[in-house]
């Protein structure tokens, strides 16, 4: 007789939210991470992970006996249990999806950072669908693009992605080669494709950028993103926010949270290809300096040429960690931090060279709150606070929220960042 629970119908009473996209729930005697639930609700879930001496399980809720209020009928038919894996909370409506991503950085600051902080996640546009400007495709043996289920590497071949934007390439129901395609749309309206190899004939739009395997094949190679009165290009699949409205949101954010001063001196780490540098250099003035900070070359290519008019924007190629390192034992300073890490965060040894260099404050940027809230705790033990916090909606039907925190030194005064009035 198997142990495995796999395939087991199960009634839970559904618990609070939980980072990843799921909630919690118990039976029989352990905790059961259940999606496509609310908080509140009573659902009969199948089992998709979990053996009968399993710490915990994981489910899909089939059946919802008794509803919450903000669950609507999801308007993406390829939503569900066995469905494609890209959303989280397409069975939530807005005001619902914004107090759940709520719930989860609260959490994970009290969790992880034993802090107490009220959160409020600000609406960024309108509606949930059609906003995703880069979207990365998965191909199956049989040459057909899709998403990958949950936690699996089997390929959805739907016939498009709701949360797509309209102005990408089309990429659903054409033949590829390789193992994936990227499609990419700049607010000019540039088009791009990314592929491991060539397409079969007539999947491509005439117009579309392709490149093949990092090599030109038809049109640029790069799009053109315009926030407020510049200009960025970002070549490839290079790193470049996915909401329409994302880039000009963050960098209202930032510029506030730091509250520039011109003759200030200014790092921007994990710098990309110089969105918040440009915006920095321009506060800063002539009579400071933005020291940008990026490994990858690619995108320290093209902030080169997006900060060609900023001289006092310098560029320094290399991995964070190191050229933190080396600028503190120079005994460089900087009035103001500000970094944008990746998904797992900067972590303690960035963390603490960055509370080394830092005079008056830190401007941190996250796209996850768990790795958000190990950070602060960490430049707790170098001596900074928490002094501010917003939180921002960047990615409808999905677990995923942008925060933007303020850190402080602790015996500095207190700096309020919070919601604006009309969110």
């Amino acid at each position: 007789m198997s142990d495995s629970l796999v395939g087991a119908r199960v009634v839970l009473d559904v618990g609070p939210v939980a980072h990843g996209g799921h909630c919690v729930a118990r039976w029989d005697g352990r905790v059961v991470f259940v999606r496509h639930a609310l908080p509140g609700e009573r659902v009969e879930a199948v089992v998709t992970e979990g053996a009968r001496d399993s710490r915990f399980l994981r489910a899909d809720a089939v059946d919802v006996l008794n509803a919450a209020p903000g669950r609507v009928e999801p308007p993406c038919p390829w939503s569900g249990p066995g469905r494609c894996g890209g959303c989280d909370w397409q069975h939530a409506d807005a005001v619902t999806q914004r107090r759940l991503l709520a719930d989860v950085v609260r959490e994970q600051l009290v969790r992880l950072a034993g802090l107490e902080v009220d959160v409020v996640v600000e609406p960024v546009g309108e509606g949930l669908l059609d906003w995703r400007t880069r979207m990365g495709w998965a191909v199956d043996r049989r040459g057909r693009a899709g998403p990958r289920r949950h936690r699996s590497h089997d390929v959805v071949a739907v016939d498009d992605c709701r949360i797509a934007h309209p102005g990408l390439p089309r990429v659903a129901g054409g033949t590829w080669q390789g193992e994936r395609v990227e499609a990419v749309v700049g607010s000019t309206g540039d088009k791009l494709l990314v592929l491991d190899g060539p397409p079969a004939r007539g999947s491509v739009e005439p117009e579309t950028g392709l490149v093949v395997a990092g090599r030109v094949v038809r049109g640029r190679a790069a799009v053109r993103e315009q926030v407020r009165h510049r200009t960025f290009r970002v070549t490839g699949p290079g790193f470049w926010q996915v909401h329409p409205q994302a880039a000009t949101t963050l960098v209202d954010a930032v510029l506030e949270a730091t509250q520039v001063r011109p003759g200030q001196r200014l790092w921007d780490l994990y710098a990309g290809v110089g969105l918040f540098t440009a915006f920095l250099a321009e506060g800063v003035g002539a009579a400071g300096e933005v020291v940008a900070v990026e490994a990858d070359a690619g995108a320290v290519r093209d902030a080169k040429r997006n900060l060609h008019d900023l001289p006092h924007a310098v560029l320094r190629l290399g991995q964070v960690e190191g050229v933190l390192r080396a600028a503190v034992a120079a005994g460089e300073r900087a009035d103001t931090v500000v970094l944008d890490p990746p998904r797992v965060g900067a972590r303690a040894r960035v963390v603490r060279a960055v509370a080394s260099l830092a005079r008056d404050r830190v401007v941190y940027v996250a796209c996850d709150p768990a790795a958000l809230a190990r950070d602060v705790a960490t430049f707790a033990e170098a001596g900074w606070r928490l002094a501010g916090l917003r939180a921002f909606a960047l990615f409808p039907m999905t677990h995923h929220v942008e925060c933007v925190a303020v850190l402080v030194p602790t015996s500095g005064s207190a700096s309020v960042l919070g919601p604006s009035a009309d969110s």
